[in-house]
């Protein structure tokens, strides 16, 4: 449904991201999650052992595909790997129509800004903020239309941890409720991320009615409930034809007439 649904190019604006720290039975893993701030909307998340580059390429690659060729601004932590990953992943191939691999270009107008921070006995003593790509009043443009007034931060998506801290046991502080697997904690993320998309209103969205980030992204246009959230149906994809060498087979090519046509 995240897939089907919020997965869909749109004009994001800004785009924060950050990690969470989760114990598991038997270790430690890493969530890396996304969010959208002028709408507030989840982009959606990666689990993984390791917090190293191919979890971020993971994390940015859900990003893009939620992502139009619009302007954007991409607000992280100090971690290197976002870099690499946001130069990496928007980019498109240039067909020449000559052999070999194409040639790849990047998105026009991609800022990475990010906010660094440091610690002295758990408290934050400092803050850096850095401009990775881009020109400072690029930078300042985008984020003023996307959160107005402020600074360079990482505020938003931090937030929006406290609420999955809130909502999924495993990933509260100092408790007992340990994830055994991390299949466990990727679909339960993606259920508390469902729901905070499409049945939780936001007030910051709207002080006088209740307002989804769903709803401010123009995914849709009411407040759903859990039932209608349950029982969403989603579409079937287009079947595809295997690729496959030489000319098909009848039956192969029936079934192409009848289900590509």
């Amino acid at each position: 449904m995240h897939e089907y649904l919020v997965e869909q190019p749109r004009d994001l604006g800004q785009v924060q991201a950050d990690e969470l720290r989760v114990k598991k039975q038997g270790g430690i893993v890493w969530m890396a999650m996304a969010m959208m701030v002028k709408t507030r909307l989840w982009l959606g998340g990666e689990v993984s052992e390791q917090r190293d580059l191919p979890l971020i390429r993971r994390l940015i690659q859900r990003v893009r595909r939620c992502a139009a060729h619009r302007p954007l601004l991409v607000c992280t932590d100090g971690l290197v790997s976002y870099i690499r990953a946001v130069r990496e992943t928007f980019r498109d191939p240039i067909h020449t129509g000559q052999g070999g691999r194409p040639r790849l270009r990047p998105w026009r107008h991609v800022l990475i800004a990010q906010v660094v921070k440091r610690y002295e006995r758990r408290r934050v003593v400092d803050t850096e903020r850095r401009i990775v790509e881009g020109t400072p009043a690029r930078v300042e443009t985008l984020r003023r239309r996307s959160q107005g007034g402020g600074v360079i931060n990482t505020a938003y998506i931090e937030r929006l941890n406290a609420t999955f801290r809130e909502r999924l046991a495993p990933l509260a502080r100092r408790c007992r409720a340990v994830a055994r697997h991390t299949m466990t904690l990727h679909e339960g993320m993606f259920l508390v991320g469902t729901v905070y998309n499409f049945c939780t209103p936001h007030e910051s969205l709207s002080p006088t009615q209740q307002t989804t980030p769903a709803m401010a992204a123009g995914i849709t246009d009411h407040c759903w409930t859990m039932h209608e959230l349950l029982s969403f149906h989603v579409p079937l994809s287009r079947w595809a034809p295997p690729k496959r060498r030489g000319r098909p087979t009848r039956t192969l090519q029936g079934l192409i007439e009848r289900w590509c046509a």
